[in-house]
């Protein structure tokens, strides 16, 4: 059987519990954390960023679950909850992927499931990231990070204007500025030689 998708998560996103966004970010989030790293005992060694102790780890793990069907996930679109049992949790991380190719021809990359002592370098994803980038830079910048061979794919910036106009949400200039970035990307990937690139 498998996992809550994203129709379900839809519905669940319109119809769960209706809770205020500053409620949610400023006591249910950090008091069920504190509660949690105090049942579980996590503490974390801030001279080992990536915990190797078994026991560390499926504690994490542990309150991790518990936190997520607990609190479920805040959608700030319609500032209600979506709530998740953890025998859903559980079908859908058993029907997941276990890897996924990003990009396509010699550009292509696997991302997979990593563990902490994993031996194969992760893959490297490169690029300004959601910041703003002006027009006259878009492609120069993008085409940058496409040159860097340790690169493997990009997560692209956004146009701080779109022909000289504010790309506000939900209006045609965001609508022009998305398709733009997407077009200015696959370009700067074919000016460094690598047009199959995972964007």
């Amino acid at each position: 059987m498998a996992g809550v998708g994203v129709f379900e998560s839809y519905a669940r996103a319109k119809t769960g519990p209706r809770v205020d966004e500053n409620e949610w970010d400023s006591r249910i989030i950090p008091q069920t954390a504190r509660r949690l790293k105090e049942k579980y005992g996590l503490k974390i060694d801030k001279k080992q960023i990536i915990p190797t102790d078994g026991q560390l780890i499926n504690n994490i793990f542990r309150a991790g679950m518990e936190m997520l069907v607990e609190c479920g996930i805040y959608c700030m679109d319609t500032k209600r909850v979506i709530k998740f049992t953890e025998e859903e949790v559980w079908r859908t991380i058993k029907t997941a992927p276990r890897r996924v190719i990003l990009g396509e021809g010699r550009d292509a990359v696997t991302l997979k499931a990593r563990r902490f002592d994993e031996k194969t370098p992760p893959i490297i994803q490169g690029g300004p990231t959601g910041a703003p980038v002006a027009e006259q830079d878009f492609i120069a910048m993008h085409e940058a990070y496409a040159r860097e061979p340790i690169v493997d794919t990009i997560v692209d910036g956004v146009l701080q204007t779109i022909n000289g106009y504010d790309p506000s949400p939900n209006t045609p200039f965001e609508i022009a500025a998305v398709k733009s970035e997407a077009m200015m990307v696959r370009l700067a990937q074919a000016r460094a030689g690598r047009p199959g690139m995972a964007l």
